[in-house]
Formats: structure tokens, sequence, C-alpha cells
């Protein structure tokens, strides 16, 4: 599969920027949509028509098409059809606010379909420029406990309000009124998980670049309708909002919160990034982890590998070569004689190249144990830019600190170490749980067809790690790492 993987997934170098935890290629848009996924694909839309695709959820160019053009899609999969609502106007574009919204049907985002078309627009809402609303930055949820379809839209010019459209049709609920739910806030965002309603919010200022002060916050309620309530008590109807994610990793201004279920327990939230510093402060998608906390959602930071202790959740033993324990000399005093005036001394650790000489050649298997500051148990996390990614992050490998012996997924479901050369067994999944844990999988199995998505590395005993299928539900499929 080696072939396979370079010939579909490799990234010129020259594309992957200067960052191996963000989007690669051409991930440059403004307002995006929450990420849609359509017939292996997937699909983002942005303000002034157009969007982006991506075949994979990583290397992310410009291809998608949208007609109306105004500002701030959102687009929703309700059956075997794709919703898009957008505004026309308003958001203060050419010196007004009067703003309509508005929706349409297609069967694909695919441009290239025979079925791509989209259906005659339909205005849902709109402000007249007079008023204290700003009917701009639409945002869709379809109720799972209910079927009822909502958006929430608005500016900082006025109030945020929710209204029903109908899922069948995209029109108006007949008879429905608007809602004022929030103020202070625009390019809203509603969700639902676990008995709550969330409406996640962008506050600061917009479309000033790397002086641009976005951020995201969020409230919520246990009815659709409100009141949104933030971690302190204080309704977004009066400017409350716990942070969900500012500035940050040389990229300021995040706004127009999405959220998207990866699997059980895997959650990405999208946005853009009003300026990546290094990317000459254009505006560009941000796909970070999502994570909860006490019953709230906060952004987790992209993991960028590094020098690590793998620990198991299960024990919290860590992941190690299954050498021999080499001890360390060290002269010792009996507690009780000790002399409290004699100076310290600072013990070095065991290196590498003390030990190293004990180990076998060839292959070793893995284990786990007490951490015990050792070089067996040192790993070093490394992005391979020219393999690829998904929407989660790009593939790593993982050695042994100093040295080729990489992490190695064999064809009996275990694991082994061996020289790294590329192979896609060699290569790893590193992903953030909602919890704030990591599940570890190989990009391939060898024997088996296609790229691995279902078995993880696994604690199958508390020193026995091994391949088995992944489970949210148990520690024994989350890790973490520790610096050492």
């Amino acid at each position: 599969m080696k072939t396979i993987i370079q010939n579909i997934f490799a990234l010129a170098l020259s594309l992957w920027g200067l960052s191996a935890t963000a989007q690669v290629g051409a991930p440059y848009i403004h307002d995006p949509s929450t990420i849609a996924e359509c017939d292996g694909k997937y699909y983002t839309f942005g303000t002034g028509g157009g969007g982006l695709i991506s075949e994979d959820g990583w290397s992310w160019h410009s291809g998608a098409e949208r007609p109306g053009g105004g500002a701030a899609p959102d687009v929703l999969k309700i059956g075997d059809r794709y919703l898009v609502i957008y505004g026309a106007t308003g958001g203060g574009l050419g010196g007004g606010h009067n703003g309509r919204i508005l929706t349409m049907w297609n069967k694909t985002l695919d441009p290239k379909s025979p079925d791509f078309k989209f259906t005659e627009a339909i205005e849902v809402c709109a402000s007249d420029g007079m008023e204290d609303q700003d009917a701009i930055d639409p945002g869709m949820l379809l109720d799972p406990t209910t079927g009822r379809l909502w958006v929430s839209y608005g500016t900082y010019f006025g109030t945020i309000r929710l209204i029903e459209l109908d899922p069948k049709t995209g029109k108006r609920v007949k008879g429905n009124k608007e809602k004022d739910i929030a103020i202070d806030c625009e390019a809203t965002d509603l969700i639902y998980r676990d008995g709550w309603y969330y409406l996640l919010g962008t506050h600061g200022t917009c479309c000033d670049g790397v002086n641009s002060t976005y951020n995201i916050v969020v409230g919520r309620s246990k009815s659709v309708e409100g009141p949104y309530v933030d971690n302190v008590g204080r309704d977004m109807f009066h400017g409350g909002g716990k942070m969900v994610i500012n500035a940050g990793d040389r990229k300021t201004g995040p706004g127009h919160f999405g959220r998207t279920i990866v699997d059980e327990g895997v959650e990405v939230m999208s946005c853009h990034f009003e300026a990546d510093f290094d990317r000459s402060g254009r505006s560009v998608l941000g796909i970070l982890p999502l994570l909860w906390k006490n019953g709230w959602p906060y952004a987790g930071e992209p993991f960028k590998g590094g020098n690590f202790e793998i620990e198991s959740e299960r024990r919290g033993y860590s992941l190690e070569l299954a050498v021999d324990f080499v001890r360390m000399e060290q002269e010792r005093q009996r507690f009780w004689q000790m002399d409290p005036n004699e100076p310290l001394k600072v013990l070095p650790e065991q290196k590498l190249e003390d030990v190293i000489g004990t180990w076998p050649e060839g292959e070793i298997g893995v284990r786990c144990s007490d951490y015990m500051f050792r070089p067996h148990q040192h790993w070093t996390i490394t992005p391979v830019p020219e393999a690829g990614g998904r929407l989660t992050g790009p593939l790593y490998e993982i050695k042994i600190e100093g040295t080729n012996r990489a992490l190695t997924a064999t064809a009996d479901f275990e694991l082994t170490t061996k020289d790294f050369q590329g192979e896609d067994s060699q290569l790893w999944w590193i992903e953030q749980l909602t919890d704030g844990t990591y599940r570890i999988m190989p990009f391939a199995i060898p024997g088996q067809k296609g790229f691995n998505t279902r078995y993880c590395l696994y604690s199958a005993g508390d020193s026995t790690p091994t391949l088995a299928p992944y489970d949210f539900s148990s520690d024994n499929s989350k890790w973490n790492f520790r610096s050492h």
C-alpha cells in the first residue's frame, strides 16, 4: 500500500506551508459554512459565492460553486438533498443593513455531477435597514430530537434572531414569528448535545486582518428558543458568552463556528481565521479538535508532535520497548544518616548510548510499564507531510527518540518496532477525543484491504498494548502524551 499512499495522498512540500498542523493546499476563505460531506469529498462555502473542496479533509482548494453571491452561507444535508442558506446583503455591505436571507436546494455539491443544479432561491426573512436587526450570517440546526429546522442570524447591528423553517421545503414555517435570543455577536450557529442547545456566536471585530479581534463564545439552554446562558449565569441577550476559541498558533480572529462529528468521541470545529501570520495574513480555513468539559465546548490545540512519554488512560503506564530494564548506579545514604548540610547533586538521566547496546537487533515488541525516565520509554512523534491527512489532522511517524526505530502495526493486529521505511503500517493517525485524551490508529494494517478506520492502539491489559476496535466508552482505547 506504500505506492497507494504516495500516489493518492502525496502532497508537494511547497503546498505544505510553514505549519504541519494546519490545512494545506489553498485553504483561503472567509465566513465558511459548516463542512459538508458529499460522495466522499468535503465542501465549505464562503462569502462571495464559491468555496473550497477537499478530497481527504486535509488538502483544500477552490472549486465549490454556489450561486447568489452574498455573504456567510451555511449548508446542511437533509435526507438525500443539501439545503444552502445565505445572506444576500446586509452586514453593512454597501453601507446598509437592509438584508435578505435565502435558501436553495441541490441534490449534490459536486459541480461536475450531472445532478448539480440549485433550485431557485427562496427568501425566508429580511431586515429593512432601519430596525434594530440585520438579516445576515445564518446558521442552521436540524433538531435531532424533534426534526424541526431552526435558523439563527444577525450581527452586532441589533439582535441575533431565531426563526423556524420547513425541513421539507426550506421555506419559513407559516405563522412563525422571529425571536430575539442574543446581542453583541454575529455569525451564530446552533448545535445540540446531551439535552442542551448551544448558541455559538462570533464576538469582536472582523475584516481587519491581523488587527481583527474576532473570537467565538457560547451559551446554552434546555430550549432551542433560549434563554442562552453562559458558564457564570449571564444571558447572551445581555452580552454573556463563554470563550470557545480566540487567537492562537500565529492566527488571529477565529469566527463562523461549525461542528462536524467524525466518530463517537471524535469531533472537530471549523472556522476561519481572519489572518494567518504564516500565510501573508490571509483569511484561512481552520479545523481544530472540538473538546467538551463539564458540558461546555472548547477548541483543542493542533497536535504538533515532539518528544513524549505515551501514557495509557487505562492505568497510566508508559508505552515502551520490550527490553531488559537497565539499573542506574547511585550512591545512596540511609535517610536517618543524611547530612542536611551536604551539597546537593543533580543526577543525570539514563542516556540512549548507555543502553542501546543492550537492545536486541531487528524487531522489538512493545509493552506498558511504570514510567521511569528511561530511553526505551521516550518517543519522537513527527508529522509526515508527504503522507497526507484527513479532517482530524496529518499522519505521523512514532519513533523511539534518537533512533529510526518506528512503531509498526503487524498483520496479526499486534505491535512491533523496526527501522522506519515509510510503510503504511508505520504511519499513524493521532486524534484528540472530546474528553481531551487521544486515539492512535495505524493508517494501514498489513493484509487488510484499504486504509484502517476501525482499529486503534489498545491497552488490552495494564501491560499489554495491542490493536483492537476503537471504543470511546473504554479507557483501553485512550492515550495521553506527556512531555519529558
